[in-house]
């Protein structure tokens, strides 16, 4: 099968196309810095029509998951990745005569802050998605959904906190502010999150690219299934790293009340740093958040391989050689 990755510069995008590659694919990567992998590569911008047009032709497949994923900067710049560079993938399908296209999309799309405990896949609500990237990834869903059809079977899969060796996303982010001695626990640490090991979200997309077709025009929530306490993940994930684990406990309300000034400051000075809290941040460690996944796992014929203990096991073994 032919195959188009955008964003394969990422964690996630290369661990897929490294698989599809693996299993003999012929794939075609797109993204703006190269991803050094053994196959053709397109150095372009997403949201640039004609570049996307042209990697596409010719494919059979496209699993998009280039974008803007950050808790900083201007709506422009969410906008113009995640919603421009969707229809930018959509409009290049159609032009092409692709069959199949695999939109990677985010649970935080049908998030509007309150708890969620064996949820399953709602849809993309922009005017309740909280903060710029799950607003624009909602509209960015809601868009490629739009475009199932006949001629092109649309799967937008939602994978959760996507973890592993080399995160610069969540895990190096985690592990700095516990290096500094700045990463507190939220409340009691005991609201249950699920999370997803890289190798089992990417096994889930290249399901996915094998399922679209009889399955389409739904969004499917990916993760390990195994819901844990907050305060245990961001424990863990210290302890793999060979940090300090959490200190100390901040009320919910606190942290919630100092994001929102965070925010306000980092939005005046237009600083491009990562901030020490953001509202989401806050919510996002204090609330539920686990997903019902049998629909998905019915649809897709897949199920993780790799569970937590072994994740995390493997998270440590990186970073003792790292």
């Amino acid at each position: 099968m032919r195959v188009l990755v955008t964003g394969a510069s990422g964690m996630l995008g290369r661990a897929t196309a490294a698989r599809l590659i693996d299993r003999g694919d012929d794939v075609t990567v797109l993204q703006r810095r190269p991803a050094g992998l053994p196959c053709a590569e397109v150095l372009a911008d997403v949201a640039d029509p004609a570049a996307v047009a042209r990697a596409a032709r010719g494919q059979d497949a496209v699993v998009h998951l280039a974008a803007k994923v950050d808790v900083t900067g201007r709506w422009a710049e969410y906008a113009r990745a995640n919603v421009e560079g969707t229809a930018s993938v959509v409009a290049g399908c159609r032009a092409g005569d692709v069959g199949r296209l695999v939109h990677v999309s985010s649970p935080s799309v049908a998030h509007a802050g309150s708890a969620l405990a064996g949820a399953g896949a709602d849809p993309a609500d922009p005017a309740r998605a909280r903060g710029h990237y799950a607003r624009s990834k909602a509209e960015a869903e809601r868009l490629a959904l739009a475009a199932d059809s006949p001629g092109l079977a649309v799967l937008a899969i939602r994978p959760h906190l996507v973890w592993g060796p080399g995160d610069t996303q969540l895990v190096e982010r985690i592990v700095a502010r516990a290096r500094a001695g700045r990463l507190p626990v939220l409340g009691s640490g005991a609201a249950l999150i699920d999370t997803t090991y890289v190798d089992n979200a990417a096994a889930a997309l290249v399901a996915a690219v094998d399922a679209c077709g009889p399955v389409h025009g739904e969004p499917l929530v990916v993760s390990n299934g195994q819901p844990r306490p907050v305060g245990e993940v961001l424990a863990r994930l210290c302890a793999a790293a060979g940090v300090p684990g959490p200190r100390g406990r901040v009320p919910v309300a606190a942290a919630w009340v100092a994001g929102a000034a965070v925010e306000g400051v980092w939005a005046l000075l237009r600083r491009r740093a990562t901030p020490p809290m953001t509202r989401f941040l806050a919510e996002q460690l204090s609330t539920a958040h686990w997903f019902d996944q049998r629909r998905t796992r019915a649809a897709l014929g897949w199920a993780p391989q790799v569970g937590l203990d072994e994740g995390f096991a493997r998270l440590a073994a990186w970073y003792a050689t790292a």
